[in-house]
């Protein structure tokens, strides 16, 4: 069987974050960590080419970077593909995703790539393809490509794929039926004796786990306070000088603000890859009201307006992410004696 492999600009040694815009490119035989997959594929199966992407280039042609390697990929007459593992690399998942869907949807053949299940590739795309799960770092390279290579093989040869558990996938939120040795209702008996002994046990309908913040109390004098100004809606300084990314994004931007009675067109811009730009780009203040905010500050409503703003994009960005982005921003905050933050979204 002939597969072809995908890799970003690191994996697929081309580069690092600098490399992050190059356009789709085809070398022969595997590359990188295709040569571990080979391994694990045996004689069975043989990587015939490797395509490369950089990230960058990907997200902000999405549709142009998926054509461009669907033809890669059928000029290499392929059985099935390969993508990644992304780990937890956003763009990278994302990436992985939209090209197996592609290759499922458009070429009829398998595809099978590997994620850390808070990629935001996974939310995107686990309906659709089959996303192996992977640890969130290059650690797991080794048990994450054995896994991928024996549901890929699986796969080519139209083989029954068995659950989430079995396989090692993540799950798709599909349900099929089978017979079951016990009735539902003696299974739920079972498994609730289980818990009342304290015994381990395994549901059969597992429920999402959400994180619970608890929320301090209200501020008692808002007129003593200094506030601060956060936004996900990736309101930047026009020319986006840390190139933050549209989407998945991995940093995050403090920006002077002291200067300013308001943003404007000239000064400031959107990078946000999720919403339409154009009412931000006109009035960046809808997005970050600093406008309202030096209204109350004047009005005495506030004591004093923070001098920075903090900057990032949410769209498609993981929840560890995030967390790392709110725990930095948070302790930078305390230290400078900030009691209250207004964060707006888009």
């Amino acid at each position: 069987m002939r597969i072809v492999h995908y890799l970003n600009q690191f994996f697929g040694q081309v580069g690092a974050e600098d490399k992050a815009g190059t356009e789709p490119l085809v070398k022969d035989g595997p590359v990188g960590p295709g040569v571990l997959f080979q391994e694990l594929l045996g004689p069975e199966a043989r990587i015939v080419a490797t395509i490369v992407c950089g990230d960058n280039y990907f997200v902000e042609h999405i549709d142009e970077a998926t054509e461009r390697v669907l033809a890669m990929i059928t000029d290499y007459g392929a059985d099935f593909v390969l993508a990644g593992p992304a780990f937890n690399a956003g763009r990278y998942g994302i990436a992985c995703g939209a090209i197996c869907a592609a290759v499922m949807n458009r070429l009829g053949i398998p595809a099978v790539t590997g994620m850390f299940p808070e990629n935001p590739g996974v939310e995107s795309f686990r309906k659709a393809i089959y996303i192996v799960e992977t640890k969130g770092t290059t650690a797991g390279m080794r048990d994450g490509a054995a896994k991928m290579s024996r549901l890929a093989l699986k796969l080519a040869k139209g083989e029954p794929i068995g659950s989430p558990e079995e396989e090692g996938y993540i799950p798709r939120g599909l349900r099929s039926n089978y017979f079951a040795p016990e009735t539902g209702a003696s299974r739920a008996v079972t498994m609730l004796l289980k818990k009342l002994k304290g015994e381990p046990f395994v549901t059969e309908y597992p429920m999402p786990v959400f994180d619970r913040v608890t929320p301090l109390p209200p501020v008692k004098k808002m007129s003593e306070i200094t506030l601060a100004l956060i936004t996900t809606g990736g309101i930047v300084p026009r020319g986006n000088p840390d190139r933050m990314e549209s989407s998945s994004a991995t940093r995050y931007g403090k920006y002077a603000i002291g200067a300013f009675q308001g943003l404007t067109a000239k000064s400031h811009e959107t990078v946000h890859g999720g919403y339409d730009p154009t009412y931000a780009n006109e009035d960046p203040n809808r997005v970050l009201p600093l406008d309202v905010l030096r209204d109350l500050e004047r009005e005495g409503v506030i004591n004093a307006l923070y001098p920075y703003y903090y900057a990032t994009v949410g769209n498609g960005t993981s929840v560890a992410r995030a967390v790392q982005f709110a725990r930095e921003i948070a302790k930078d905050l305390i230290s400078d004696g900030v009691q209250a933050v207004i964060i707006t979204s888009t």
